[in-house]
């Protein structure tokens, strides 16, 4: 290779490189662009599959894609609509609901101390529930303090989403073909399988991970309404959404549950009609619908996943915890194309 041709190779590297870097860099720094765009990017992942049968039925690229994302957005905001009363009624009760929660607390709390002073001889101080009450007051003002926010920037994405969709399955061919032009000649036919087959499994993955978030979550708003919980749709999607998250999102999901009715109603038939059902609605998860649908796509150790999902949470919290594994997946996919780069015979 000639020192010019090897000069333009080097300059394209710097330059791949630091679009990378860029457009990382954006992702990170302004979320109320990149979270909108993620999940348009996740949309698009579901949609995709269905953009050349839907060409082929309309003989038309733009109206199939018009229709698919009409179908995505009415999909969408039908369940929105109608849960939106019962959703309302219940983040109006819970402020009312918080002061009867303390008292609840504080009187659990005496006949704990008491039983533990009689049994034992051990005195508990007012300090660990003068601690718990602070910790739950500074969460209730958190959280309706952060309330407004969220529900501006849902509306924001309400608008944001269906606009990055539809330019995502009108023109992610465009931008497939210019991130591949910018990629070094050296490294091109090995990008190309690994944006291919990123692309292919993190759609696999997140469509496998809503049907089973929406199963689990379905069975559980089911059962709570059948059982005559409180805040029943709340705990329901709380379920569903926690699900997302591996090994732990089913107890993250449980403990909210469990709490309420135990304060309500005590240890008695409620409490344990509802962990039957938290149990049943998770042995159907873990037995049928991870071993089919999630397993198979992911590919990955236990011990990987329950490793990365702690990774996620110490940088990035709960967002880290969902993406986690599918990143995971990704660095294995991209480590696996260095090792047979570098170990594969010459």
């Amino acid at each position: 290779m000639s020192t010019p041709t090897k000069n333009k190779e080097i300059f394209r590297y710097l330059y791949f490189i630091f679009i990378l870097c860029l457009s990382v860099s954006g992702l990170i720094l302004l979320p109320r662009i990149s979270i909108p765009l993620t999940l348009s990017y996740v949309c698009y992942l579901m949609a995709a599959p269905l953009i050349p049968f839907c060409t082929k039925l309309f003989r038309n690229r733009n109206v199939a894609i018009i229709f698919l994302l009409f179908t995505f957005t009415l999909v969408a905001l039908i369940p929105i609509f109608y849960l939106l009363p019962s959703l309302r009624s219940e983040i109006e009760r819970i402020q009312y609901y918080l002061p009867r929660l303390e008292g609840l607390i504080q009187s659990k709390f005496i006949e704990l101390k008491i039983f533990v002073q009689n049994k034992f001889g051990l005195v508990i101080e007012d300090i660990y529930l003068q601690d718990i009450m602070s910790k739950i007051k500074s969460f209730s003002a958190k959280l309706l303090w952060n309330l407004p926010t969220f529900l501006a920037n849902a509306l924001e994405w309400i608008f944001l989403v269906p606009l990055f969709l539809f330019f995502l399955m009108k023109d992610a061919t465009s931008f497939t073909r210019l991130l591949l032009k910018i990629t070094p000649n050296s490294i091109f036919e090995r990008f190309y399988h690994i944006l291919h087959e990123l692309n292919t499994k993190i759609g696999d993955y997140i469509f496998a991970k809503f049907i089973e978030a929406s199963i689990v979550g379905g069975i559980i708003t089911i059962g709570l309404l059948i059982i005559g919980v409180r805040f029943w749709v709340l705990l329901g999607i709380l379920a569903g959404i926690t699900n997302i998250v591996p090994y732990i999102g089913p107890i993250l999901g449980a403990v909210p549950a469990l709490i309420i009715v135990y304060f309500e109603n005590g240890i008695g038939t409620t409490f344990g009609g509802v962990l039957i059902l938290y149990m049943i609605a998770n042995v159907i998860d873990i037995a049928i619908v991870f071993p089919v649908m999630i397993s198979k796509i992911v590919d990955l150790h236990p011990i990987v996943v329950v490793i990365s999902v702690i990774i996620g949470s110490q940088f990035f919290g709960f967002i880290g915890m969902i993406i986690s594994v599918p990143i995971a997946a990704a660095v294995k996919l991209v480590a696996l194309e260095f090792y047979k780069k570098i170990y594969s015979p010459l």
